[in-house]
């Protein structure tokens, strides 16, 4: 999986880099941390959002903490 610097565009996000899927998005925290969230966990309206987000390069952090929290599909590092 090949991670892409988020643009992080408020300055003050905690992700700093993601991947997209066809099923999923991985997303990368500032702690090193790698989470993968996918079609099951937390379900397809979120990773949409989420993708979204992460492309925009602006609210994605927000977003995980507000809207899907620990309900991810599993925790790479």
């Amino acid at each position: 999986m090949k991670l892409q610097r988020y643009a992080n565009r408020n300055g003050e996000s905690g992700v700093v880099a993601f991947a997209t899927g066809p099923r999923g998005i991985a997303v990368q925290f500032v702690d090193g941390a790698v989470y993968v969230y996918d079609l099951e966990r937390p379900g397809r309206a979120h990773v949409t959002e989420m993708k979204r987000l992460a492309r925009a390069g602006q609210g994605l952090s927000t977003y995980i903490s507000r809207e899907v929290r620990d309900n991810y599909a599993k925790r790479l590092r």
